[in-house]
């Protein structure tokens, strides 16, 4: 079973700034699309950025300008810098990655928490 696992999360002031990675356990073949998703405390998990193989990227509208999602190296499937961050930024953040045929996966959630 593939596991994907974001390191990066933490405990930041507002204006500041924090990236996040994801790494997969073991290769996963045919990736199309991966994506950072969020959840706060009683809410739904939203879609934070996506990014498709074409290399076409969408930012949900409270992020654009601030966080950038971008293809990871041999160790990473995919790296989310998030800048200016804002106490409405903190949420458990996900890490997504589907394939041509369908497979998808998540990773288990890292806490990102941004001070006032």
């Amino acid at each position: 079973q593939v596991q994907l696992v974001e390191p990066g999360g933490g405990l930041v002031q507002a204006g500041g700034s924090l990236r996040l990675s994801c790494a997969a356990s073991e290769n996963i073949f045919g990736i199309d699309t991966t994506a950072w998703y969020r959840q706060a405390p009683g809410k739904q998990r939203d879609l934070v950025a996506t990014m498709y193989v074409t290399g076409r990227i969408n930012y949900a509208d409270s992020v654009k300008g601030r966080f950038t999602i971008s293809r990871g190296n041999a160790k990473n499937l995919v790296y989310l810098q998030m800048n200016s961050l804002k106490p409405e930024d903190t949420a458990v953040y996900y890490c997504y990655a589907e394939t041509f045929s369908n497979n998808a996966y998540w990773g288990q959630g890292t806490q990102v928490t941004v001070s006032a």
